[in-house]
């Protein structure tokens, strides 16, 4: 093995290394941002907020070194999907945690105003789409088809539970009209959480595309 094949290689696997360190920055956030919303904590969601700045400066450094490399050594076949798939996963985890920042920024907005339910789907929902990404990060790190296949099977159940929590706030707006703004607002997280699940799903197929070359576009 050449020299120059050799840090191309290095170099390959330094971008995945920082793309799943990236994602588990995403993934922390969302935590945060939803125990921010559960525990009512502004300070929390504010930090949750700041951080969205380090997420985006990891977005550009990777996708910044993935262009040199495509630009600089020419990749073909494996190399180059490898680069190619960089480029998108690091779009959807840089979504997500844009996803997080708007959940924290929701929790700004309701404030001190006491929460119109008990927050039990919206956490379960946070708690499934965490362990989606977790999951499409490990198989992108492990090149684990099965996982990733994984992944995008369970987006249904997060579609699921979505839709159980829209009906169900639905119902609080319909009775009584001085709930429907944080109703409203819970509907958002609730959406903004099965936006992250697609996204994770995004990366899972991504995986998939990487080891055999193959789009899957989930149903």
């Amino acid at each position: 093995m050449t020299m120059i094949r050799q840090n191309f290689e290095q170099e390959l696997e330094m971008v995945r290394q920082d793309l799943v360190r990236m994602g588990q920055v995403v993934r922390d956030s969302i935590k945060d941002a939803v125990t921010a919303l559960a525990k009512r904590d502004k300070a929390l969601a504010q930090q949750v907020m700041d951080g969205d700045d380090i997420i985006d400066a990891m977005q550009v450094d990777i996708e910044d070194r993935c262009i040199a490399l495509i630009a600089l050594q020419q990749p073909v076949a494996t190399d180059l999907r490898i680069l190619g798939t960089g480029l998108k996963i690091t779009t959807d985890l840089e979504r997500i945690g844009d996803h997080a920042f708007d959940i924290a920024k929701i929790v700004l907005l309701i404030g001190d105003e006491p929460l119109i339910k008990p927050l039990v789907d919206i956490p379960r929902m946070a708690e499934m789409a965490q362990s989606m990404l977790n999951d499409s990060l490990q198989a992108y790190l492990k090149l684990d088809i099965q996982l990733a296949e994984k992944v995008c099977h369970d987006d249904d159940m997060v579609d699921q539970l979505y839709n159980q929590v829209f009906r169900e706030l639905l119902t609080y707006m319909l009775a009584d009209p001085q709930k429907i703004n944080q109703a409203t607002q819970l509907i958002f997280v609730a959406r903004y959480l099965e936006r992250i699940a697609d996204h994770s799903t995004n990366v899972a197929e991504w995986v998939i595309y990487l080891v055999t070359g193959e789009r899957l576009r989930k149903k």
